[in-house]
Order: structure tokens, then sequence, then C-alpha cells
């Protein structure tokens, strides 16, 4: 019969089921990397064969062909698939580079990768986020759909000096804008509508901001003297070590939000913050921003304050793929000069 545990066997049951969990998700990774370097062990041959024997299209039809006969519940190796393969093996053609990449992507996320990306220095962009972020397939497709490895590249974060000076990775982690379509926003909508609508798809908006960052709370209340406020969204960033508070505005930034964010991120170093906890930060999160005012705004402001626009639809990627493309140029003439 069952019993209530006592505390020791809930801990030592904790740790076993831990310890299940940790292994399970070892063992996923060991057998996912096995396949992916049979995968490219496969593109190698096709495109060895192809480059040097002609083999093609009917040619490995009747590969795909075989394998199903001979292999009866064989999945994987249709002719679509083999011809992905090899070009993942083109893709990747030194096995150290395979061997290196994140074990925790699966064949779904390199087909992802290898199909959308233009360049090496994308790629790599979205293998480091994939391993540092732990996205799902699905995640990763809709980063790629949202272009973020060019707004990354056009835009980094506002960020005002005392943020670099206390926080220096700080820049890594926050971005210029954020991306919210799951919301589903009109045009038109409401200060209320945008807190509702990022409350209610909370989960969607955590992945957004990145996983380290922890909710603790809406409308978070804050009494200073004999007034009480209400902090639009409260979270903690466990690599940062620190309180972050986020501030909606439901329209373009103007330099007097800054006021009001300035003496949040006060009390809650005053009387909030734990003592082992570092200084908190605070990001404004606006529908819109001129980045020129956000500058003079933030060039002087004494406290850790970083601002950011949100986006409401999935921006036009070939529009930024051809701005990246127009500053890269720039760039490198600047450079030849």
């Amino acid at each position: 019969m069952s019993h209530e545990l006592t505390p020791s066997e809930q801990s030592d049951f904790s740790k076993i089921a831990t310890l299940v969990s940790e292994r399970r998700r070892r063992a996923l990774q060991a057998v996912n990397h096995e396949l992916v370097s049979l995968y490219w062990e496969v593109g190698r041959i096709l495109s060895k064969k192809i480059e040097t024997n002609g083999w093609g299209k009917k040619t490995i039809e009747q590969l795909a062909a075989y394998l199903k006969e001979s292999q009866p519940g064989l999945r994987g190796f249709t002719r679509p698939n083999l011809y992905r393969m090899r070009q993942f093996f083109e893709v990747y053609p030194d096995l150290e580079i395979v061997s290196a990449l994140p074990r925790q992507l699966s064949w779904t996320h390199h087909l992802l990768i290898i199909s959308q990306c233009k360049s090496p220095e994308e790629r790599n962009f979205y293998l480091n986020m994939v391993e540092k972020e732990e996205w799902s397939s699905r995640e990763l497709e809709r980063q790629l759909k949202g272009a973020l490895f060019e707004r990354v590249a056009l835009s980094s974060p506002n960020i005002s000096p005392v943020v670099n000076q206390l926080h220096p990775s700080a820049e890594s982690i926050f971005k210029d804008s954020y991306l919210v379509e799951f919301l589903d926003l009109p045009a038109a909508h409401s200060e209320n509508d945008l807190h509702q609508g990022l409350i209610q798809n909370l989960r969607e908006f955590l992945t957004e901001l990145g996983r380290d960052f922890c909710f603790i709370g809406s409308k978070h209340p804050i009494q200073v003297g004999n007034q009480d406020f209400a902090l639009d969204l409260l979270f903690f960033h466990r690599e940062l070590n620190c309180l972050v508070a986020i501030e909606l505005k439901v329209g373009r930034f103007e330099p007097e939000h800054l006021g009001k964010l300035n003496f949040y991120l006060e009390a809650l170093d005053r009387d909030i913050k734990k003592e082992h906890e570092n200084p908190s930060i605070g990001l404004l999160l606006c529908a819109s921003k001129d980045d020129e005012v956000v500058e003079y705004a933030l060039s002087r402001s004494l406290s850790p304050a970083l601002i950011a626009h949100y986006e409401t639809k999935l921006p036009d990627k070939k529009l930024l793929q051809a701005k990246l493309h127009e500053f890269l140029e720039l760039s490198q003439q600047d450079e030849e000069r």
C-alpha cells in the first residue's frame, strides 16, 4: 500500500527522477548525434557518386526504393531526403565540423538552417542560438521567419552606460526589437491589450526574451511613502542575477518615460532586491523609437536602463536582407579606404 513520503524519501526520489531525466536526455542526444553523422556519411557518398559517376535523379530514386525494400520500416530515406543529405554534406564537408555541432540539434533543425541561411555567418548564428536558448525546431523556424539574424546584425540594443558597467554581458542578452506576432494584436491596440496579451501568451514571450528570464509578476505592487504603484512586468534573469523591470508603452518612446522607470528601479533595489543580487535592470518596451532621441536620453542616464521596441507582425525578411547586404558592402568599402 502507498504511504505518505517522508522528507528523506521525497529528497531521494527527487534525486533519482532527476538522474533518470538527465540520462534519458543524454541518451537521446547521443542517438540524435549518431543519426546526424549517418546522414552526413550517406550525403558524402551521394555527393561523390553524383560528381564522379554521374548519379542522377533516376539513380537516387532507385536507391530510395532499394532501401525501402531491403529494410522494411526504415524511415527518412526518401529521394528528397537523400538529396538533403547530400546538401548537408556539401554545406559541412569536414567531418570534424559536423562532430563539433551542438548535439541537441535534430535533423529538422539542420534542415531548416541549411535551407534558409545564406551564409556561414548566418548558419553559425542560428546554431549558437539553438544551443544557447534550447529552441525547438518550431521556435527556430519562427526566428528564421522573423529574420533575427538580420535584425541583430543591423541594430544593437540601446543600453545606458551604467548597464555596460554593471552588466557587461547584457548586450548579448537583450535585443533592439522583440517580435510578438503571436499576440495577433490589431494595428490600433491599447497598453492593456498588449499587457494582457503578453500575460496570456507568457510561454511564448519568455521564449522571445530568452531562456534565463524567469517571470515574477504582473502589475507588481510597489509602495513608496504613502503611495502605491504597479510595475507592468517583473522578471528575474538567472545569468545576470538581477531583477528585470519591463514597462510597456504603445506609443513612441519619449525621454520622460525614463523618469518613471528609474523610479521603479530605485524602489526595487532599495526594498525588493536581495543582498546577493546585482542591481536591477529596466527595459522600456515601446511601439517605436527614434534612435537618436534614445541615444541622447540614455547617454547621461544614471540608471541601468534599456530601450527596445516590439513588432506585432513578421518583418519583411527580403527587405532586411537587402539592407544587411548594403550595410556589409559599405563596411567593406570603409575598410578598404
